[in-house]
């Protein structure tokens, strides 16, 4: 399946896929996940997530776990990672 995790550098959990990071999440709920830049746009289009906190001109985008029922979404995004990835 090729999905591993481990820490991330700046605090957190991080996801890889194959080796390549596809998201973390850190400590304080802030998840981000890479997309392409298409993908990202479109799901800021759909007013969900918000571009990354420190890197705006790239696919990355973030999307802060704020209550129970932004589980189930974080968990999408991730999903959403890591079929783009595995195709």
């Amino acid at each position: 399946m090729g999905v591993s995790i481990g820490m991330h550098r700046y605090g957190g959990v991080q996801f890889n896929y194959n080796g390549k990071e596809i998201g973390h999440v850190h400590s304080n709920g802030l998840l981000d996940v890479l997309f392409s830049r298409q993908i990202k746009y479109d799901l800021m289009n759909q007013g969900l997530i918000n571009d990354h906190h420190v890197f705006n001109n790239s696919g990355w985008i973030s999307f802060y776990i704020k209550k129970e029922e932004d589980v189930a979404y974080a968990i999408d995004l991730l999903r959403m990672a890591y079929l783009k990835y595995s195709k």
